[in-house]
């Protein structure tokens, strides 16, 4: 389907020219107090801001996709937009895992394994099934009238769930995450503890970041850069609704878990503390990041324009590449976490009226973008306003279908 936003999860579909050893810190090393059984506490604004800063790149992402110059489904394009693609592709999903993992060990401990994966599956598992029959269905459909003008919505329903393809769009990381909830699970049954590590190497990071981020770029780029050689960048696995990119399970699976390890115990005193060091050096991590997205801008020259844009990239192409997506997602991260930590108690932030709603957005966007992209098409205007539309208005109606559906009798608890 050559049309309009196409993109499963979040990643452009049809582009044409666009274990590790973990360090071990003695226990020794962890005060007494640092043991204390998790407790709840009261909401983190600083993580809250950026889960929702999150959505809204969700929103940009899905906004300007149509409109980049290698893969643009829309007589428009501009090459800036590519930039941003690039940019966004290579992290949010990643750290949604991470900051969606900080909280999973605090709630299995309160609740138990049983209790947790029953409120797990109501909030992830009801919106998956009730968004792929109805809202995924109702923005493809979107692509398919560009195809097939006199196609009936009912008729494209019922092939679309009785004979395929089933695309999920960004719904695949609902299923996902809940998915790494279940084996979370099995393993806090195992054991509590397992995850100190990590958690030890938070508290040292509050200080010496650096640490961590080393360790988790290791981990990172082991998990992911053989997926990355053996797959590619562009595989995926289909069955139904159910997708997710091959080459990019163990990589989200690595962030949920070393966020798990960070918010087991003592979430604000470690890493992620609002007077840590990496809240006092965001330009730093800044620079640190733009390196590696420079390279990876270099090596898609090289794939263009000497190797000829093949299918199939050598194994040393996809291995260096794989480093350098790595090492920006990780770095662009610490970033991101940088700047809200070092503004937590700044007072409120224009982030916080939209919190509640965050997730709502996530869930009821896409069509909402994919309508608004098909509704543009044929608009000979430049593809910044385009852009500029689609998001501003894709923001705007997410947010209020969101609070208008959070004011049904008991949907806060799924929303």
């Amino acid at each position: 389907m050559p049309l309009l936003n196409q993109v499963r999860g979040g990643n452009i579909v049809t582009v044409h020219p666009a274990g590790a050893h973990m360090t071990t810190i003695s226990q020794s090393a962890v005060p007494a107090d640092v043991k204390a059984a998790p407790k709840a506490k009261a909401r983190n604004a600083a993580l809250d801001r950026a889960r929702t800063f999150l959505t809204l790149v969700v929103l940009l992402h899905h906004a300007v996709i149509p409109y980049t110059h290698f893969g643009h489904t829309d007589p428009k394009s501009w090459i800036g937009f590519d930039m941003i693609v690039l940019a966004t592709d290579s992290f949010f999903m990643a750290m949604f895992f991470f900051l969606s993992g900080l909280f999973v060990w605090t709630g299995l401990a309160r609740k138990g394994p049983l209790n947790y994966l029953r409120d797990r599956l109501l909030r992830l598992g009801l919106p998956f099934a009730i968004c792929a029959f109805t809202l995924i269905p109702m923005a493809y459909y979107a692509i398919a009238l560009r195809q097939t003008p006199d196609l009936s919505f009912t008729a494209f329903w019922w092939k679309t769930i009785t004979v395929g393809p089933w695309p999920s769009g960004p719904l695949w990381f609902l299923w996902v995450l809940f998915a790494f909830d279940l084996v979370a699970s099995v393993f806090y049954s195992l054991s509590s503890r397992l995850l100190d590590p990590i958690n030890r190497l938070s508290l040292r990071g509050r200080d010496r970041p650096a640490q961590f981020f080393a360790v988790l770029l290791a981990v990172t780029a082991v998990f992911y850069i053989p997926g990355r050689i053996h797959f590619g960048a562009g595989s995926w696995f289909e069955f139904g609704p159910f997708s997710v990119q091959h080459g990019r399970v163990l990589l989200y699976a690595t962030y949920f878990f070393f966020g798990a390890g960070i918010g087991a115990q003592n979430l604000d005193r470690g890493l992620l503390s609002a007077d840590s060091r990496l809240a006092r050096s965001s330009w730093g991590w800044a620079s640190i990041a733009l390196v590696p997205y420079c390279l990876m801008w270099a090596l898609i020259y090289v794939k263009r324009e000497i190797l000829g844009n093949p299918e199939r990239l050598p194994a040393w192409y996809e291995g260096t590449y794989g480093l350098f997506f790595a090492t920006f997602s990780v770095a662009i991260m610490f970033v991101i976490l940088a700047y809200f930590l070092r503004f937590k108690q700044s007072g409120l932030s224009i982030l916080d009226p939209m919190q509640p709603d965050a997730y709502g957005i996530f869930l009821v966007h896409y069509p909402i973008a994919l309508w608004l992209q098909y509704w543009m098409l044929d608009f000979d205007i430049p593809a910044i306003a385009k852009a500029l539309v689609a998001f501003v208005f894709t923001v705007l109606l997410s947010w209020a279908t969101s609070m208008l559906l959070r004011k049904i009798p008991g949907a806060t608890h799924v929303l």
